[in-house]
């Protein structure tokens, strides 16, 4: 089964809006967040290959760059580390030595690296325009409203506790912060889930829902005891008052566009194409497709079953295309395919080009920080309380 890894929604001119004069000439009246300047835009890979490896080197230790699993291999290749969002934000905290911490991911990965690393540090983002659609689907303006709604339906005894997925922005992890709450990976979702429960009836979980129904149900939560929280219209439910009051955990409508492509079709059809292949799942994916994969787990735990498995073994992996592609490469005594062999990289993550890494790291060299990403200090405070209670676990 071939390996593809581009797709009509990851074209280069997405990425590099300047990368043509027909491009350049449509964006000439608009301010635009990603404006690098042509000549990187339009500078050959060779170029960009070698002006990149001079930059790091002259600014050797004062420079880390992390590299996350989903980024394409022309990025993780000058990765000092690479790993999920918070193991990387961690190693960033861990190499106090280095001044400038550039991280190729997306904006809410660089905003907990911010919050961990030390003061004198600065976080660069390569290009800020590269986001994270589920992030978006939870903004503060509407958890405040929730959280309002909850305590008006079920009264200041509601005993509802906020968490927060990794994945969301740095004043989404300050609101759990004050508000009792904490944060949680992929990973340690199960034991931030039993932690809540100690510490309140409910739990509002956001923004991931599938994430957070795939939890519950390894918790023991019975279905009936949840309920999706639409924040677009959050009260249309004509028994939303009786579905609250007899909710254990309410859950955000919101999900990965990149493993919601992934269906219980697709499980099916590699199974009967290659009978005894195992399927492996990101708990990001549909409770469907979780129930149907032989396994299920965060990114760290995919790559650890991979790298543990003997040679030989034969798995069919739903997550995002660059990670399977890369373990494939690193593990040619396997069989490893994309369970979607279409499917895009991570239209978001895959806005960091090697344009984007020469532009920022050659500005370091003449003194210049570029896309910068810092968090007020109010907001960190409360957000490091929260990750703090995640890291305590």
């Amino acid at each position: 089964m071939p390996l593809q890894t581009s797709c009509a929604e990851s074209k280069e001119e997405r990425i590099l809006p300047l990368i043509s004069p027909l491009t350049r000439s449509q964006h000439a009246h608009s301010q635009r967040i990603d404006t690098i300047p042509s000549f990187y835009a339009e500078m050959p890979g060779e170029e960009l290959d070698q002006r990149i490896a001079a930059a790091r080197a002259a600014l050797g230790d004062r420079l880390v760059i992390l590299g996350h699993h989903y980024q394409r291999d022309e990025i993780i290749k000058y990765a000092d580390f690479r790993g999920d969002s918070f193991k990387l934000a961690q190693l960033a905290a861990a190499r106090p030595q280095a001044d400038y911490i550039v991280f190729c991911g997306v904006h809410f990965m660089a905003e907990s690296a911010d919050i961990l690393s030390a003061p004198h540090q600065r976080v660069i983002l390569p290009n800020p325009a590269a986001g994270c659609s589920m992030a978006d689907m939870a903004n503060i303006a509407e958890v405040e409203e929730c959280w309002d709604l909850l305590l008006e339906t079920l009264g200041p005894d509601m005993g509802v506790v906020p968490v927060t997925y990794m994945n969301s922005a740095a004043n989404l992890k300050a609101f759990c912060g004050r508000n009792g709450g904490i944060v949680c990976t992929s990973s340690n979702a199960p034991k931030v889930i039993d932690w809540a429960f100690k510490h309140g009836k409910r739990v509002l979980f956001f923004p991931d829902e599938h994430l957070g129904r795939n939890t519950a149900l390894r918790y023991g939560i019975a279905e009936d005891q949840m309920v999706v929280w639409n924040p677009k219209d959050p009260m249309a439910s004509e028994n939303v008052e009786e579905e609250l009051e007899r909710s254990k955990i309410i859950l955000w409508k919101g999900y990965c566009t990149t493993h919601m492509r992934f269906n219980v079709q697709q499980v099916a059809k590699a199974r009967a194409e290659y009978p005894g292949i195992k399927v492996l799942v990101h708990p990001e994916c549909r409770r469907e497709v979780v129930d149907a994969a032989d396994l299920y787990g965060s990114t760290e735990y995919i790559i650890q079953q991979i790298e543990q498995a003997p040679a030989g073994s034969q798995w069919a992996v739903a997550t995002e295309i660059n990670l399977v592609h890369r373990l494939a490469k690193e593990h040619p005594d396997q069989f490893i395919f994309c369970l979607d062999p279409i499917v895009c990289p991570c239209s978001t993550m895959y806005r960091i080009h090697p344009a984007y890494l020469a532009w920022v790291l050659e500005g370091l060299l003449e003194g210049q920080v570029i896309n910068r990403v810092s968090v007020d200090g109010e907001t960190a405070r409360w957000a490091r309380i929260a990750l703090d209670r995640m890291l305590a676990l």
